[in-house]
């Protein structure tokens, strides 16, 4: 796994946990980082977290309206922490390619929640993506 597989997972870990606890995520990465035992390097999931967070009203407006027949309440946390990851990458961060934001958050699904998720995950995400464009263009 690489680097910053590596990362989505903590990011991801991180995202689930905060909304499990009604916790701020930066907050929650913030004291996860200070409670390890050498400082963490400079991470992509300190990015991530921050990202999701900054942009997450338009990330859950995004999911709300592709996420067919599921509201976000319904949704599983880890699979609404992935998608979360999964779209801020897809429309923020432009040193990842679609189709790489995409394959991670399948793989994040498959190796962490249910044996449906993967392919809701890249239903929503890949609907996402036909339009990226688009929505890149309003942001």
């Amino acid at each position: 796994m690489g680097a910053r597989s590596k990362a989505r997972k903590r990011a991801v870990d991180v995202l689930y946990a905060a909304a499990l606890r009604d916790a701020d995520p930066v907050r929650l990465l913030g004291e996860r980082n200070e409670a390890a035992e050498q400082p963490p390097p400079n991470d992509y999931a300190t990015t991530l977290v921050e990202g999701v967070v900054a942009h997450r009203e338009r990330i859950d407006e995004l999911l709300t309206e592709h996420a067919e027949g599921w509201t976000l309440d319904r949704m599983p946390f880890v699979d609404l922490a992935v998608l979360r990851l999964g779209l801020y990458e897809l429309l923020w961060a432009s040193d990842v390619p679609d189709a790489v934001a995409i394959d991670e958050a399948v793989q994040l699904a498959r190796s962490l929640s249910t044996d449906d998720s993967p392919r809701f995950v890249n239903g929503v995400l890949g609907r996402l993506a036909t339009i990226a464009d688009q929505l890149r263009a309003t942001l």
